[in-house]
């Protein structure tokens, strides 16, 4: 099935299903995916083996002027974005230059669009570098992967190329004390002739156990909506399934924001 990349570092204004209306920044090479995740359902398809990655990264002085560029383009169209939001193709914290981009963002976001929050969709392998880790704290929505509490799940749904021990993400997670929010992608299919399904009670509960401890303000729940790699043998979860997923994570007392 289609997947597809960005061929720029400012990409959009486009409609979010979670986010609203989102202007892009994307950090990793343009049309060529870099990741340390391989997920099975992810839309930029999968990921280069190790020594195929290379690419040219923009620098953070690139990504400044085409931000700046792309604001002053907006403020003049009076077009505000609710959100800025790092994403792209692949995991954006990867960038060398991550933390001081951060912060010309947020400068930048504070000269054109005071009342735009900034975003950073992350899958949380970096968060043990505590430059990364400031630099998330810093911004206004600082969204964090976790799509199950149980390892074996993990290295199925997300094929992750560095070491990812279950528990220690879960303390990693935890030790934002609460500012951050976690995003989930329930689905169900076959992978490489075996089932995969994170929606069953076992892994429910355990999530739900995972959340008790992480503590996060808001959970974004959602599932499959474009094309992925791995041919179509993977299925969306319905709404209302979710739905009641959210129910429970809802008694946790955390905000849950649902996306079909």
């Amino acid at each position: 099935m289609g997947t597809f990349l960005f061929d720029k570092i400012i990409f959009g204004p486009v409609k979010s299903r979670r986010l609203g209306v989102s202007l892009g920044i994307n950090l990793l090479p343009r049309g060529k995916k870099v990741c340390n995740f391989n997920c099975i359902y992810c839309e930029c398809g999968w990921s280069q083996a190790v020594e195929k990655e290379g690419g040219y990264l923009p620098s953070r002085s690139e990504v400044y002027e085409a931000l700046a560029s792309k604001l002053q383009e907006m403020k003049v169209k009076n077009q505000k974005p609710d959100v800025i939001t790092f994403a792209g193709n692949g995991e954006p914290t990867l960038h060398p230059e991550f933390p001081g981009i951060i912060n010309d963002s947020i400068l930048l976001r504070n000269k054109f669009f005071p009342e735009t929050k900034i975003a950073v969709l992350s899958n949380s392998t970096m968060i043990t570098k505590s430059s990364v880790k400031d630099a998330l704290l810093k911004v206004d929505q600082n969204i964090l992967k976790l799509d199950s509490a149980f390892e074996l799940t993990i290295h199925t749904h997300n094929q992750p190329r560095v070491n990812v021990r279950v528990d220690e993400l879960i303390e990693n997670l935890s030790k934002f004390k609460g500012n951050l929010i976690i995003q989930t992608l329930f689905l169900r299919g076959n992978f490489n002739g075996k089932i995969v399904d994170n929606t069953t009670k076992e892994e429910v509960d355990a999530w739900l156990e995972a959340l008790a401890k992480i503590k996060p303000e808001e959970v974004m729940i959602y599932t499959i909506s474009r094309d992925t790699p791995e041919g179509g043998s993977l299925g969306k979860v319905p709404h209302e399934e979710l739905k009641n997923i959210a129910k429970q994570v809802e008694k946790l007392g955390i905000r849950t924001q649902v996306s079909g």
